[in-house]
C-alpha cells in the first residue's frame, strides 16, 4: 500500500484511521442490525468521501461497494463488510506503526 505523500495528510492519517476503526466498532453492527439501510447508505457515502480525500482509494472503494448494498437492502453482503472495513484501517494501522514517518 502506499502511504499518502502530503505532510499535511501524513500529520492527520493516524487519528483519522483511529476514528474509523471507532466508528465501524460503535456503529456499525447496529446499522446492520436494525436495517437502517439510509444510515448505512450514508456511513459508506461519509467513508468514501473521507478515504478519497485522504488518498485511501480501496477503502473508498469499500464504501461505494457498501453503498451499493445499502441501496439494495442487501443484508448479508452489507453485514460481511463490517470485518472488512475495519481490517482495511488495522492494516493500515500496522503499517503507519511501522513507519517511521509517522510515530
Amino acid at each position: 500500500m502506499q502511504l499518502p505523500d502530503d505532510p499535511f495528510i501524513r500529520e492527520l492519517l493516524p487519528e483519522f484511521v483511529e476514528t474509523w476503526i471507532t466508528d465501524i466498532d460503535a456503529q456499525f453492527g447496529a446499522l446492520i442490525e436494525s436495517k437502517n439501510w439510509d444510515d448505512l447508505y450514508r456511513f459508506g457515502h461519509t467513508l468514501k468521501g473521507s478515504c478519497f480525500q485522504f488518498g485511501l482509494d480501496n477503502i473508498a472503494a469499500q464504501g461505494i461497494e457498501l453503498m451499493g448494498y445499502a441501496k439494495e437492502k442487501d443484508l448479508e453482503n452489507a453485514g460481511k463488510m463490517g470485518d472488512i472495513l475495519k481490517n482495511s484501517f488495522i492494516d493500515i494501522k500496522k503499517e503507519l506503526d511501522n513507519n517511521p514517518d509517522y510515530k
